[in-house]
């Protein structure tokens, strides 16, 4: 199904304006209560009172972070079941959110407890972002060949899932030598938090994330030509062995950028893409690309407003809600998939 122009604007606008109303209403939810009419003053430095702090220090950089990772994990997802014409494809689904956590277990259990500013200063910032993109990208190569050789969905998917059984074996055995501080840092870490990051892991994740987006964004001809098979894109002239090392490079550090800071964000990368396929009714990348990020956003804002469990002082982890909204996506998408795979 493919609507008109007029009707695709008009469906950009409207998500547009949810998205907005969601980023203030994850502003104002929480245990402390903060009403619309302060936060010009809390922006512009006058405000009056104690909530100031909670409001600049926790819930915007929060709400900002919901917005990075939404869009971050949901273009991953898209480019990945584009690459592997696999509706099932996903950061978390084909091990890759493992690989990144595989890199970053590799940061904070190996090289932290070594304590020195130089290590310090790696698992703060950027450091931790290129462990665990490249954790990331190894487990993706491996997909990628398996993939050329197997050709079944369903193959695939079960070697992801043994690709990210292996890597936890291998986090697993670091876990049993490491002392009990970095374990504990690291199982808080496997819980998915939004509202921990500092203001440089902030301009970190920010920059790491629309570096992968631009990335994104300068390959939507070729993604296009790909969805229509290797030997049409090769035919219209894409580079196919090029379009693919940008593509790699940019699912690599959306993933991974967004692992390393925020934890595995669970069926949001596989979810998504589909939610905005069915909104837009269509496959074109010029209009999906936009359409999951944007789409990606709102439904990690909606996760940290439910996280919050509004009117108490409890905050669940993030993973449990996003597995909650994307689990039956998945179900919906295996029940349907001969009319799904259409679209690869």
């Amino acid at each position: 199904m493919n609507y008109s122009k007029r009707y695709i604007s008009l469906l950009f606008a409207l998500l547009v304006i949810l998205l907005i109303i969601l980023f203030i209403a994850d502003l104002l939810v929480g245990s402390v209560h903060i009403a619309l009419k302060d936060i010009p003053g809390f922006i512009f430095g006058d405000g009056n009172s104690g909530n100031d702090v909670i409001f600049l220090r926790f819930r915007l950089p929060k709400a900002i972070t919901a917005i990075l990772t939404g869009a971050a994990m949901a273009t991953s997802g898209l480019l990945m079941q584009t690459l592997f014409r696999n509706p099932l494809a996903g950061p978390d689904v084909l091990g890759v959110s493992s690989g990144a956590g595989l890199g970053v277990a590799v940061m904070l259990l190996a090289f932290a407890p070594l304590s020195t500013p130089f290590v310090s200063a790696l698992t703060s910032g950027w450091g931790l972002i290129l462990f665990a993109c490249l954790g990331a990208g190894g487990v993706m190569i491996i997909i990628m060949f398996i993939s050329s050789r197997v050709h079944d969905i369903m193959t695939v998917l079960i070697i992801g899932v043994l690709i990210a059984s292996a890597v936890s074996s291998v986090v697993s055995v670091m876990q049993y030598f490491s002392n009990e501080t970095m374990l504990k840092t690291y199982v808080i870490w496997t819980m998915g938090n939004l509202g921990n990051l500092s203001p440089s892991q902030i301009r970190a994740l920010t920059l790491a994330s629309f570096t992968g987006l631009i990335l994104a964004v300068s390959q939507v001809k070729p993604l296009n030509a790909i969805l229509m098979g290797e030997t049409f894109a090769r035919s219209v002239g894409v580079n196919i062995k090029g379009s693919r090392i940008v593509l790699f490079t940019s699912a690599s550090i959306l993933a991974g950028s967004v692992t390393a800071f925020c934890g595995p964000i669970a069926f949001v990368g596989v979810a998504v893409p589909h939610m905005a396929r069915l909104i837009v009714g269509g496959s074109d990348h010029k209009v999906m690309l936009p359409a999951s990020i944007i789409t990606g956003s709102i439904i990690m804002l909606c996760s940290d407003i439910i996280s919050n469990l509004p009117g108490s002082g409890s905050v669940l982890p993030i993973n449990t809600v996003t597995s909650l909204i994307g689990i039956p996506v998945i179900i919906w998408i295996i029940a349907g998939k001969k009319g799904i795979k259409r679209s690869f």
